[in-house]
């Protein structure tokens, strides 16, 4: 789902992308395969009410070929329960439930010609989550192999499945799962896998893997479960796929990474402390910092996001002199599209008085990763050791608001950084769908219908030049949502009634983008390693003269594990910890392409505000000319510089 992976942030300052496993262990690339191990429905029991999905149709003679997401499957896992409940049960009980899963997930293999990785992926990782839960090691261990051998991205072909690898290798090797020798097993198997990896290129997820292992916890693992999915089981008595997907990763969490996350650690830790080697940074070679003696003409530079605390921002805020129903600084509507006079995502006093330690919670995963022992650092691992999983359940659902809240003014720090001709245009909405408490309905998307016609409109009679959308949904987004909000009387009626809410959701953004046909939109990747076409994701799916897609690089110009890709992704750009304001005025690296795309915006600015003749279509042609390309042409690097020189040469023939 892209929007959520798009907007959210986890307590590491990452934005989160639906797993709820460890991010090491369910790393995309993937082939077909026919199943490993026979899917056996076992029976049914009924003391936790788990019912049996329909059936799939008999196997057909030539595959179904899968162009995009829409094309897949539906299915529907009923249960009675909640899903926290199902996450607890006893073996047998659990591994009913996990045999329907499975079946369908053989089914969909067997008969779809699924050409895009990233969706194969998931498949591949949930069969695999599914084998070690059965005791299949072996099996499990050819998944693997299929899951590595096709990752494109290069720590991925390392670190795709290896801590999976490692347990299931130390399981036969000890005999049993559990248990001293097991853990003995572990720790010697897993280092010897460890020692020879190139940290240069394997640090991030190795950084990663150490602050999940220090703070696993059964309450974390539990509260997350009661938090995602637990709305779907009671709005509506079951999980969909990619839900009943998440429940059987937390499964694997519970039984057989948590009783191993120290060993791990441990084991993660050593081989820091010996390669400890920072990456370099590439970035501050490249940036243009231009101030009022660059004669620069000022540049309105839209947030098109969650919204911007004005007040960071005094002399780079676009006052309107012709006000809006919201006030001077742009448009602001609440999540029902209505005008709104907040610039900001109001917040309860409750969030308010949690927004602080949010902050703090950031900043310690942050040093856990790093290997830096502060308070902070302390504080995270004590919280996620001795909460309760009520207490977890309760700080989650108020870090998803928070994670919210931030998102706009982070990014509005990098879009205007270095320009002092920026001005920065508020345009808020609340793209966190599945979040919103209330059913999607036709008359919802038709106001915010209007509502992003406003904002097109604004952008246009405004004379906004960049736009920034770090932000992105598909048609299984407006599914999930109606999931966990009741809408829907089975997964086929869902995918209807989802596609045709996307329908009216997408169009309005398209048609909102080509209302300013004057202005240069940015809009993220998505963060969930997907191909962003196949996903249907928009805005970043959509072709239009003035739009550009992002993707996201770390400090060396290295591909991240989460960002998205594919034909519509034209430029990449720093999207690893990077430093920008949240509200109140604290300074803190994120990532994701949240802020990969503000930093193409910040360099669309500077160009504009050097020469504010360029059409978006130039400004667009410069960047791509500027950017440098990666030895195998998959990537392609903004550069300032190299941009705003090519701006300078030719502007005397413009």
């Amino acid at each position: 789902m892209q929007g959520l992976c798009q907007r959210r942030f986890n307590l590491q300052g990452v934005v989160r992308c639906g797993s709820i496993s460890d991010p090491l262990d369910t790393r995309p690339a993937v082939t077909i395969q026919r199943s490993l191990f026979a899917a056996v429905v076992g029976t049914l029991l009924t003391t936790l009410g788990v019912a049996a999905a329909a059936a799939p149709v008999a196997a057909t003679a030539a595959p179904i070929t899968v162009r995009s997401a829409a094309d897949l499957p539906r299915f529907s896992y009923p249960i009675k329960v909640s899903a926290t409940q199902l996450l607890e049960s006893d073996d047998a009980t659990f591994g009913s439930f996990a045999a329907q899963v499975h079946r369908d997930i053989e089914h969909t293999l067997d008969n779809y010609l699924i050409e895009d990785k990233s969706t194969l992926s998931e498949l591949l990782n949930a069969r695999l989550a599914l084998q070690e839960l059965a005791g299949e090691y072996a099996a499990g261990l050819k998944t693997v192999e299929a899951l590595r051998a096709l990752e494109q991205k290069p720590a991925a072909k390392l670190l795709t499945g290896q801590f999976a690898q490692v347990r299931l290798q130390s399981a036969i090797d000890a005999g049993t799962a559990s248990g001293p020798a097991y853990e003995k097993a572990f720790r010697v198997r897993y280092a010897e896998t460890i020692a020879p990896m190139p940290w240069a290129v394997v640090q991030d997820g190795i950084r990663s893997g150490f602050g999940y292992s220090r703070t696993i916890s059964r309450a974390a693992i539990v509260g997350r479960v009661t938090t995602e999915l637990d709305p779907a089981a009671a709005r509506s008595g079951a999980l969909d796929s990619g839900q009943a997907w998440a429940l059987i990763g937390s499964r694997v969490a519970l039984k057989a990474v948590l009783p191993i996350s120290s060993a791990r650690g441990d084991v993660l830790r050593a081989y820091m402390v010996k390669n400890e080697v920072p990456k370099p940074d590439i970035w501050a070679a490249r940036e243009v910092t231009l101030t009022a003696a660059d004669k620069l003409t000022p540049v309105n530079v839209a947030i098109w996001d969650s919204g911007i605390d004005v007040a960071l921002f005094p002399s780079q805020i676009f006052i309107d002199p012709t006000p809006s129903a919201s006030g001077a600084h742009g448009l602001a509507f609440d999540d029902y599209g209505l005008p709104s006079t907040n610039w900001l995502y109001p917040l309860s006093d409750a969030q308010k008085a949690a927004y602080p330690a949010y902050r703090e919670m950031i900043q310690g995963r942050l040093d856990l990763q790093n290997g830096v022992d502060s308070s902070a650092a302390r504080e995270v691992q004590k919280k996620f050791q001795t909460l309760s999983p009520a207490e977890m359940h309760a700080m989650f659902e108020t870090d998803n608001v928070l994670g919210h809240y931030v998102h706009g003014t982070h990014c509005a720090g990098i879009a205007v950084r270095g320009n002092a001709a920026a001005r920065l245009v508020v345009a808020r909405f609340n793209d966190d769908l599945p979040y919103l408490p209330f059913a999607p309905t036709q008359a919802w998307a038709r106001q915010m219908t209007l509502a992003f016609q406003q904002l097109g409109d604004y952008f246009r009679t405004r004379r906004v030049r960049v736009v920034n959308m770090s932000w992105g949904d598909d048609a299984q987004e407006f599914e999930t949502w109606l999931s966990k909000t009741g809408g829907g009387a089975g997964p086929v009626a869902r995918k209807e009634r989802a596609a045709a809410l996307f329908a009216l959701w997408k169009q309005a953004i398209q048609n909102a983008i080509r209302s300013a046909p004057d202005t240069l939109f940015v809009t993220a990747a998505g963060n969930s390693d997907s191909n962003v076409a196949f996903v249907e994701d928009v805005p970043a799916s959509l072709r239009e003269a003035n739009l550009i897609a992002v993707g996201a690089v770390n400090q060396a110009g290295d591909e991240t594990s989460f960002t998205s890709h594919g034909d519509a992704v034209v430029v990449h750009a720093s999207g690893f910890q990077v430093e920008s304001f949240v509200p109140g005025g604290v300074r803190l690296p994120l990532s994701g392409t949240s802020m990969a795309a503000p930093n193409v915006v910040n360099l669309a600015a500077k160009l504009f505000a050097l020469d504010p003749k360029l059409t978006p279509a130039q400004t667009i042609d410069l960047i791509r000319r500027g950017a440098s390309a990666s030895p195998d042409g998959r990537l392609h690097l903004i550069d300032e510089k190299r941009s705003v020189a090519l701006l300078q040469a030719e502007r005397p023939a413009r």
